[in-house]
């Protein structure tokens, strides 16, 4: 039962059933009062704690924001920049979802607080002081009356009716303050029905408001999930394909480590202990240096560093080298020391030390001492047996066999197929011959020549720069190279057409078939992080075959920049600040370096052996992945052993298009060269390329009143620096104090150029 009425009639009778219901809602007032005390308190607990989480959240979202992933090699693919670009994504979402805490945190203030401590200021605290009152009037009455009814009857009646009148204007004045205190109780009783519910109401209010924003923000980015868990699972299966490579590469180097050194510019380079002399008596001492010599130049570097001390490098030294004279044992107390004599610096002779008597024949056979008993270090790059497949009729013939047999025959039977044999064949049998045949070429089918070509455009540009590169490249590969590539691809466009049953979408055609298409003629680690490019350079051909394959490239449009056509060694721009990242150009498509005869790369062709060779008898699973449909409707297309069974479908691709934003080089808005603006271009000298040593040891010539012409665009990153699109003209270029940069005049304004930037003309 709740609350008794007070009646205002009773209010005269003052009865003790009256005065208990008095205090009845006196009791439930001073426990609303407590409770909204309460509450206000764990209120302001709660926007303290709001405030805490938000800055916890914020803080979470600036580390966020502040990591960059770093990349093995000279670019990323367009999965990869997604990924990279994924963690400001996660800070924006964070940021966004705090400021509309922010707001809850203030509506909680404004909406709840603020009214319920008005609340009780104003109407629990009116109440309290009517009570008090109230108190204070029924001890004066109670106690007036008492004194009244002891007066003593013998008193003067003036006297008496003066007191009876005094007492009667009290009581008067009590019912009166006993008919408000009343109503007054009454009122607050229904009064905080709504005034202390309102608040919560609006409270409530904002909170929700604050979740649907938080499920707006969610519906927004549910879009950027779904093509970020597509960059995710593009860039697991490459890194899956990746680490088999780079694991098959290191047991190889493992088992014959001397057989894989990679090409380098230097004749000789490695390790070597230093005598130093010092003056008595202090003697000598032996420090290792990293040394390396050029035999053309006869140029010799020295730099001291010492692993012990945490990979701390020392000051090098250069000086060109007049001849080498072996140490016998007889005339020091070490082994395997040699003495080398600077052609600059008469009368000066070190003493080297190698590690092993093997290193020091090799060390002399460079430097031209006297003990040339072994090959130089500088090997080449190890010539690879050739494979029995030819590009001939049998290949082509095989070719279409076994697609034919792939796409045309019935999943259950092999009555369509004519391998010369009843054997029921599987189609991963069939795929993994073809496979076979095409790694057992004496060079892979998109040729060593242009291997490096084809990756440059996958590494940068816009969707529509690439396609263009590679139609162009495409028609420069040998007739049956062509010819060939245009089946196979073909195939694979056929097989990407229904990858909704058989699951092969064109991203997990790109991983198959890109290191069966392109192999490095040199089996680096480096080349195997260049193996998702090669996958993206196989998408593009089955994505626009009939435009790569079926027209020709259009003669408008300017060759594209290869590897071929880059300058040896050309240099990133220099910066002149201390400390700064080295920057790279960005990649340009649509332009052509010509090259003096000289200053071409002199690049080795050579073969390759058939690697991970799948077997005619026992297929790997892999091979078996990137195969034709085995029925007429081509619905079981590798259904039956493919290895991308639970990846995503053609969605994949289309999506991963859709979302990249993608270097346009020929925007209006060129990106700046700073590199925490600028997509990762490819290195101009991805292959140990260098200049003669004549010219690469000669300081750059003085260009006076000369033009030059840029190739690259650039951003200034200082006021003395000059900003430029692709094709400005500079007059009066001279060259500058600062290494690597040329003075120059553009639109009348005079700065620093990039030297590699431009071409003089």
């Amino acid at each position: 039962m709740g609350l008794q009425p007070l009646e205002f009639s009773d209010c005269y009778l003052d009865s003790p059933w009256f005065r208990e219901r008095i205090r009845a809602h006196e009791a439930e007032l001073e426990r609303t009062n407590k409770f909204i005390k309460e509450l206000i308190k764990d209120g302001k607990n709660l926007i303290a704690a709001t405030k805490s989480l938000s800055a916890a959240q914020r803080k979470f979202a600036h580390s966020l924001r502040d990591f960059k992933f770093e990349f093995i090699g000279d670019a990323e693919t367009d999965d990869e920049r997604c990924i990279d670009a994924s963690l400001r994504e996660f800070s924006n979402f964070l940021k966004n979802l705090e400021e509309q805490r922010e707001i809850m945190a203030l509506s909680v203030t404004e909406t709840l607080i603020k009214p319920l401590e008005k609340f009780r200021k104003e109407q629990l605290g009116a109440v309290k002081e009517e009570k008090k009152k109230f108190d204070k009037e029924t001890e004066k009455n109670y106690s007036l009356i008492d004194k009244h009814l002891n007066l003593s009857a013998k008193k003067k009646d003036s006297h008496l009716q003066e007191a009876d009148i005094q007492v009667e204007q009290n009581r008067q004045h009590f019912y009166e303050l006993s008919l408000e205190y009343v109503c007054k109780l009454q009122e607050i009783q229904e009064r905080k029905k709504f005034e202390f519910v309102e608040p919560m109401l609006s409270f409530f209010q904002g909170m929700f408001t604050f979740y649907h924003q938080g499920h707006e923000l969610a519906k927004d980015f549910n879009h950027y999930k779904m093509e970020l868990q597509i960059n995710i699972q593009n860039t697991r299966n490459r890194f899956e394909g990746t680490r088999s490579e780079v694991e098959e590469l290191m047991n190889k180097i493992r088992q014959n480590p001397k057989d894989h050194k990679r090409a380098s510019q230097f004749t000789a380079e490695g390790y070597l202990y230093v005598q130093e002399k010092r003056p008595p008596p202090f003697g000598s001492s032996w420090v290792k240096h990293y040394c390396m010599y050029r035999k053309a130049a006869k140029k010799f570097n020295i730099i001291p560093f010492e692993h012990r001390s945490g990979g701390k490098l020392g000051d090098g030294e250069v000086f060109f080298l007049k001849e080498c004279i072996r140490r016998h044992t007889d005339s020091i107390d070490r082994r395997f020391c040699f003495d080398v004599e600077a052609a600059d610096r008469p009368g000066v002779s070190l003493t080297m030390q190698a590690f092993s008597e093997e290193e020091r024949k090799q060390w002399l056979e460079a430097l031209g001492g006297k003990e040339a008993l072994f090959p130089s270090f500088n090997r080449a790059i190890i010539p690879r047996p050739e494979g029995s497949a030819q590009l001939d009729k049998m290949g082509f013939t095989i070719l279409r066999k076994c697609i034919s047999a792939v796409e045309t025959r019935d999943v259950k039977t092999c009555n369509e197929v004519d391998l010369e044999n009843s054997i029921d064949w599987e189609v991963k049998t069939i795929t993994s011959a073809l496979k076979q045949y095409l790694r057992s070429l004496p060079e892979p089918l998109m040729t060593y020549e242009l291997h490096g070509d084809f990756i440059v455009p996958a590494k940068s540009g816009s969707p529509e720069s690439r396609v263009n590169a590679i139609h162009f490249l495409v028609h420069k590969l040998p007739e049956k190279n062509k010819e060939m590539l245009d089946i196979l691809v073909k195939h694979l466009t056929n097989v990407s057409n229904h990858s909704k049953q058989n699951l092969m979408t064109v991203a997990n055609l790109g991983v198959v078939f890109g290191p069966t298409l392109m192999r490095p003629q040199e089996e680096t680690v480096a080349a195997i992080m260049d193996l998702k490019f090669q996958n993206i350079v196989v998408e593009i051909l089955i994505e626009n075959h009939e435009k790569i394959f079926r027209t020709l490239p259009d003669a408008t449009l300017p060759e594209p920049v290869t590897l071929s056509a880059s300058p040896p060694n050309a240099p990133p721009r220099q910066s002149k600040r201390q400390g700064q990242r080295t920057k790279r150009p960005v990649a340009v498509y649509n332009l052509c370096i010509e090259l003096e005869d000289g200053d071409r790369p002199n690049l080795p062709k050579e073969d390759t052996p058939p690697s991970s060779l799948d077997s005619f008898s026992s297929p790997s699973p892999t091979a078996a992945a990137a195969h034709g449909p085995p029925g007429p409707d081509k619905n079981h297309l590798l259904a039956d052993g493919g290895t991308f069974g639970d990846w995503a479908s053609t969605a994949a691709s289309q999506a991963r298009s859709s979302t990249v934003q993608w270097l346009n080089p020929q925007s209006p808005t060129t990106p700046s060269c700073n590199p925490a603006v600028t997509p990762p271009s490819p290195k101009l000298s991805s292959f140990p390329l260098s200049l003669p040593a004549a010219v690469a040891d000669r300081p750059p010539e003085s260009v006076i009143s000369r033009k030059a012409r840029a190739v690259y665009p650039c951003e200034a990153e200082h006021s003395s620096e000059l900003s430029f699109e692709i094709g400005a003209i500079f007059e009066d270029v001279q060259t500058s104090r600062e290494p690597g940069w040329l003075e120059g005049t553009l639109n009348g304004k005079r700065g620093l150029i990039p030297q590699n930037y431009v071409k003089l003309l």
